[in-house]
């Protein structure tokens, strides 16, 4: 100890390395250990972000050229049902060809009708051309499902590792779907209208590149499994689905007119903003926790999603926000739950269609919770409106006991 400076560092050397060497990593750092992960993941996340930036900023853009907000929700509705058509035989192709040689050029197609929407929005063209211009993005690949099933081919010897995988994946859904809106109505407003669908449309390109090009993480493909749709070995688990698609649109469209009827229209996107946090904080603990029963997931989101509707009643926007923050935080965790029932329920050769499903499902519900709030808030003005989201986590919660009572019977 009375040595001098130079002594005492050399001399503790030794003694800090080892621990260092010695630290165990954590689930995650296990995770992105594995060669190719942090490569696939890049492209992925670079991909997933425009999922939440098409929708929004087609609608700023419509509506700001040609004037109507009626036009653009017709426009955008129309792309969500031609994406629930086409998505699981999108789907099916990447499963029996691969998702190189499918997912690159299906998202070509669906950059062209972004681009074409640009083009027929700028030069006035008829409005019949909005609707066929993005109707053809519906080729556009889901990328969570090829990025769920690269992790499943992956981790397909380790439970625990796959827990963490989907949890991830989760946790980023959420945050690019609360950034993707955030980031297209910057743009669309700062820059020029055409700016979120362009730069959209550039970053799933080059996203969806980046994935495609890491070839040794990519499953095989299955070109002689020719085992039909798993649409019914996941029918019951579809109608789970398409209740917490209900929830997720119901929510959403109920904070929007609540916060407009409160003169805090501009404030919609950061509070909602609140409830997707809370998920994706959520989902990357859950990552690291032991795996709950999907009934015990379903019930902590019937009763989280009660609180909104509460905290409404009593007039206060401070409460709402935290309440959507903690039913947030019970999202992700039943989200990887139910799609780990997915998984369990779809033949491997067929995986990224299943999981395809499933999210179509969610796409259904989620237009069927939007209009039937957009009614109630019509007819019973902005409180009432959120009985709607804890009514379907209720229905979700009959369904997953149902499911769980089946599983029990058949086992």
């Amino acid at each position: 100890m009375a040595t001098t400076g130079t002594t005492l560092v050399i001399a503790s050397m030794p003694d800090r390395r080892p621990a260092r060497a010695g630290r165990t990593p954590g689930p995650y750092g296990r995770l992105f250990a594995l060669p190719g992960t942090r490569a696939f993941t890049a492209g992925n996340l670079l991909a997933r972000l425009p999922m939440g930036m098409f929708g929004i900023s087609a609608v700023m853009m419509i509506a700001g050229q040609r004037g109507s907000y009626a036009l653009a929700g017709a426009v955008t509705a129309t792309g969500l049902a031609a994406t629930a058509v086409v998505a699981p035989w999108t789907a099916r192709l990447v499963d029996r060809y691969g998702q190189a040689r499918i997912a690159v050029p299906a998202t070509l197609i669906a950059v062209l009708g972004s681009l074409s929407l640009v083009l027929c929005v700028r030069s006035d063209a008829p409005a019949w051309t909005l609707f066929a211009s993005y109707a053809a993005t519906a080729t556009t690949p889901n990328i969570g499902g090829m990025s769920r099933a690269r992790w499943t081919h992956l981790l397909r010897d380790s439970r625990s590792a796959h827990h963490t995988a989907m949890a991830f994946e989760q946790a980023a859904d959420e945050l690019c779907f609360m950034l993707g809106p955030v980031v297209a109505a910057a743009l669309c407003s700062a820059v020029f209208p055409e700016a979120g669908t362009l730069t959209a449309a550039v970053l799933l390109l080059t996203g969806m590149l980046v994935f495609t090009a890491q070839r040794s993480t990519e499953p095989p493909p299955t070109r002689t499994a020719r085992a039909g749709t798993p649409l019914g070995a996941l029918r019951p688990l579809l109608a789970l689905f398409l209740s917490l698609g209900v929830m997720f649109g119901a929510m959403e469209v109920a904070s929007i007119a609540y916060l407009g009827s409160h003169g805090l229209g501009a404030a919609s996107g950061p509070v909602l903003a609140l409830q997707a946090a809370g998920s994706c904080a959520a989902g990357l603990l859950y990552g690291t926790l032991r795996p709950r029963t999907l009934t015990t997931c379903l019930a902590a989101l019937a009763a989280a999603m009660a609180l909104p509707w509460a905290a409404a009643a009593t007039d206060s926007v401070v409460l709402l926000g935290c309440a959507l923050l903690l039913a947030g935080m019970a999202t992700a965790p039943t989200m990887v739950t139910a799609m780990s029932r997915v998984h369990a329920a779809t033949p491997p050769a067929r995986l990224n269609e299943g999981m395809t499903l499933a999210v179509t499902a969610i796409l259904a519900g989620i237009a069927a919770g939007s209009a039937s709030a957009g009614w109630l808030i019509d007819h019973s003005g902005t409180t009432t409106p959120y009985a709607l989201p804890a009514a379907a986590a209720l229905t979700a919660l009959a369904i997953g006991v149902a499911l769980t009572r089946s599983h029990t019977r058949t086992g």
